[in-house]
């Protein structure tokens, strides 16, 4: 399910060798969404962008966006080791 886009949209190009999707076995198609799925996850994880613009960057909807960074190693949300026992402390 793709998401509705609020925003004007602009476009990266990026060069590639032809033989990489190839070579990861994969199709230029699936290369490509991948490569924008990497970048959306990369920049959500750095804190630069929400999960809901990363999604629509992704092409997806949030909750599968989210659902997908575990592909990736990446929490959907951060919480510090102290935030955790102070709330297990008061639980």
């Amino acid at each position: 399910m793709k998401t509705k886009t609020r925003f004007k949209r602009n476009t990266i190009k990026i060069k590639y060798p032809s033989a990489l999707p190839d070579s990861i076995n994969s199709t230029a198609k699936e290369f490509e969404k991948e490569a924008v799925m990497a970048m959306a996850v990369k920049m959500f994880e750095m804190n630069k962008i929400s999960s809901g613009i990363a999604a629509t960057i992704a092409g997806t909807d949030r909750v599968s966006f989210l659902l997908t960074l575990h592909k990736y190693n990446v929490p959907y949300f951060e919480t510090e080791k102290e935030e955790i026992i102070s709330d297990l402390k008061n639980a």
